[in-house]
């Protein structure tokens, strides 16, 4: 069996340590903020997250884009002249086309390199929801699933892989189209704090209200006790977007409420914050369902 990389790109959210140590190889998606480009890498070389929140709160404003096909593969050629093969886990298609890219630049590289598997598997995910995705499927990776294999076990896990998050400014649903200007003013008066999950296709969807952020985030940690597959036994991920001690705070919930032994947090990155906007939070484990 030939050795194989897993390669993914940076709106995993993971932090750079824990990419290393899970071995993999990470394609930076982009911000870009007052005419100049930054490439989302994980260790934040080019702007940090704490900067990055310092800037949208002070309202800077941010786009953002897609890893291309050059990218890709020139990244996926790297790993091919080593003889190894590549598994390639996607930031979710219905948000992003760096999906679309990794398949063109696949299909272009196996001509070039037909002894070689190349795999490109849609994640349907955001965040650290991709993040925990791509945790386990290092784990399988290490109990010895070939390429393929893995391929398919990603393909089919993925939606056991819950999302469940509140943002605190709907203004940036807002101008991402996710939610209209009524109900972004009449959500901004009332303190009405939106509860949306990544669907089955990858999505953003609204689910339901909550008044007030104590309550919106008491529904998040509701959404564990209904969905959560043994939450005693499992890793869990936390993402926010500058608002670490709240995310320690829910940590600490979930491990007194569910026995959860490890909770990872970390920043929502300049890419998905861009769109989500400060006070983000998210939180991501393994449930029956999404």
């Amino acid at each position: 069996m030939r050795d194989y990389v897993i390669m993914t790109d940076s709106c995993c959210d993971l932090t750079d340590q824990m990419a290393r140590e899970l071995e993999l190889e990470v394609l930076p998606l982009t911000m870009h903020m007052d005419g100049q480009d930054y490439p989302n890498d994980l260790a934040g070389t080019a702007i940090s997250n704490q900067e990055f929140y310092k800037r949208i709160r002070a309202g800077k404003l941010a786009t953002t884009s897609a890893v291309n096909v050059g990218q890709f593969q020139d990244a996926m050629r790297r790993v091919l002249e080593s003889g190894r093969d590549i598994v390639c886990v996607c930031f979710s298609s219905a948000l992003s086309t760096t999906y679309q890219s990794a398949v063109i630049a696949a299909e272009d590289l196996r001509s070039e390199f037909p002894e070689a598997e190349i795999h490109v598997v849609d994640s349907l995910s955001a965040s650290l929801g991709q993040g925990l995705l791509l945790y386990l499927a290092v784990e399988q990776k290490r109990k010895g699933l070939t390429a393929a294999e893995l391929a398919k076990w990603v393909e089919d896990n993925r939606l056991t892989v819950c999302h469940w998050f509140t943002v605190d400014d709907l203004n940036f649903l807002k101008r991402g189209g996710r939610v209209s200007a009524t109900t972004a003013l009449l959500g901004t008066m009332l303190s009405i704090k939106p509860i949306m999950h990544t669907s089955d296709e990858g999505k953003l969807v609204p689910v339901s209200k909550a008044r007030g952020r104590k309550a919106a985030i008491a529904a998040l940690l509701d959404k564990i006790e209904a969905l959560g597959i043994h939450p005693e036994k499992q890793t869990m991920f936390i993402c926010h977007a500058d608002c670490e001690e709240d995310a320690k705070a829910v940590a600490q919930t979930i491990q007194d409420r569910f026995g959860t032994p490890t909770v990872h947090i970390n920043y929502i990155g300049p890419v998905i914050g861009s769109h989500t906007g400060p006070n983000t939070m998210g939180i991501f484990f393994v449930g029956t369902q999404r």
